[in-house]
C-alpha cells in the first residue's frame, strides 16, 4: 500500500479522528497490534501534525467496522492509493444508504459498498 496521507489533504475538518492510543484502547489491543492492522491494510490512518490518526467511523465499539478490511483489500487490489481510498469512502453518493460508502458500511450495507468498489476496479 502507498504512503499514509495527510489528514488535511484528504479528510474534512468535520471528520472525527482517533489517535493510535485511543484506537488501541477501543480495540483492546496493543499499539503494536494497531500498527500491524495499518500495515496489513485492515485499517487506514492519516497523518496530522506528524502523528497517526484513524477515522473514528472506522470503529464500531471494540472492533473495526464489519466489512472494512475486505473493502480496503478490494480497493487496494483495484490500484487505489490510501488517499484515494479515503476520498472514496467519504465521497457523497446519494444513491447509497447513508450517503457515503463509510456510512453505508456502518449501517450494514457492506455488500452494496463492496459491489460498487469491485465495479470500479474494472
Amino acid at each position: 500500500m502507498s504512503a499514509i496521507p495527510v489528514a488535511d489533504d484528504v479528510l474534512g475538518p468535520d471528520v472525527a479522528v482517533l489517535s493510535l492510543a485511543k484506537v488501541s484502547e477501543a480495540l483492546g489491543q496493543s499499539a503494536n497490534k494497531v500498527r500491524q492492522l495499518l500495515r496489513d491494510g485492515q485499517l487506514l490512518a492519516v497523518r496530522r501534525d506528524g502523528d497517526l490518526f484513524v477515522p473514528a467511523e472506522f470503529l464500531a465499539g471494540s472492533a473495526p467496522v464489519k466489512g472494512l478490511a475486505g473493502l480496503l483489500t478490494v480497493l487496494n487490489d483495484a490500484g487505489f492509493s490510501r488517499t484515494e481510498m479515503l476520498r472514496w469512502l467519504y465521497s457523497e453518493d446519494e444513491s447509497l444508504p447513508g450517503t457515503t460508502p463509510i456510512n453505508a458500511l456502518r449501517t450494514n450495507h457492506g455488500t452494496e459498498v463492496k459491489r460498487r468498489a469491485q465495479a470500479m476496479a474494472f
